[in-house]
């Protein structure tokens, strides 16, 4: 009997493995009927060769009866609206049911693309008191206008298809950018076209030949060390000015000694002229008294 059982849980887990390693999205709703027009438009864009390239991915499969918001558009339109209900990770009902806040916004594929404007690229999910959990544009003031209708399939971690009562459309959607974030690098050249001319104006440090007149500074720092020895001398001659030193300099082969000797000397000249006197006088007395002898 176990032996009997072992090809057959051998192939259960072959498959297994081979069912959650990867999945085809096409292949997945091409068994429900309910959904070929959905599915159509996702071969149509080629967003099943993106959804299948994901290993966590949740798509919010539309019934053929409220497709007709997207009947007739262009394709470019329907891929944005498509790919707005392709969220990047796993969602089951349960999951949903446990929101923490009941409200979480979901990132899309359609946020993945670039081309969404504002929070069009998001999705906002809400667990309702009543039990529903209810889908719509994370944009400022849109309403909650699709509702989780039941589990499609699902490949736990991997692929769930939840099925949900319309389309979800934000506003502007047809607006939004086609070239994705192609735009926003032609400004950057204009801006940089207007620096070029500043360094033309650059010639101006050509002024510089002021450095030519840099050298006379130099010649007035030589001047200032002169200028500041003789103040240095000064005081060592005391307060003679500064013509008085050369003068002493030429009397110095002189050898008379000391300057202050030669003071003396004129005092002793001034009591020979006393001397002189009074042998003057004493003459004319000697006169003076012989006339009177005689």
């Amino acid at each position: 009997m176990a032996s009997s059982t072992s090809p057959l849980l051998f192939l259960f887990f072959s498959l297994l493995f081979t069912s959650t390693s990867c999945f085809n999205i096409t292949k997945l709703l091409g068994t429900f009927p309910d959904y070929s027009n959905f599915n159509d438009y996702l071969t149509q864009t080629q967003l099943f060769v993106e959804i299948n390239s994901r290993q966590t991915i949740t798509v919010l499969a539309v019934p053929n009866s409220a497709m007709s918001p997207v009947s007739g558009k262009p394709s470019e339109y329907i891929k944005k609206v498509m790919s707005l209900h392709v969220i990047l990770d796993y969602y089951d009902v349960p999951k949903l049911q446990k929101l923490s806040n009941k409200t979480a916004i979901l990132t899309t594929l359609f946020q993945a693309s670039g081309m969404a404007n504002g929070q069009q690229g998001f999705l906002n999910v809400t667990d309702m008191t009543n039990g529903n959990v209810m889908f719509g544009s994370a944009e400022k003031g849109s309403p909650l206008t699709s509702q989780v209708v039941k589990l499609v399939a699902a490949q736990p971690y991997n692929i769930s298809v939840l099925q949900v009562s319309a389309l979800v459309i934000p506003p502007g959607i047809e607006n939004s950018n086609s070239s994705g974030h192609g735009n926003n690098t032609a400004p950057p050249p204009h801006p940089s076209s207007p620096p070029s001319p500043t360094p033309k104006i650059a010639p101006s440090p050509k002024n510089a030949p002021s450095p030519k007149n840099t050298p006379p500074p130099k010649k007035a720092p030589a001047p200032s060390p002169d200028a500041d020895t003789p103040p240095a001398d000064a005081p060592a001659k005391g307060k003679a000015p500064a013509t008085a030193p050369p003068k002493p300099a030429a009397d110095a082969p002189a050898a008379d000694g000391p300057a202050a000797a030669d003071g003396p000397a004129d005092e002793p000249k001034s009591s020979g002229e006393r001397v002189a006197l009074g042998s003057f006088g004493a003459a004319v007395l000697v006169v003076v008294s012989s006339w009177f002898v005689l």
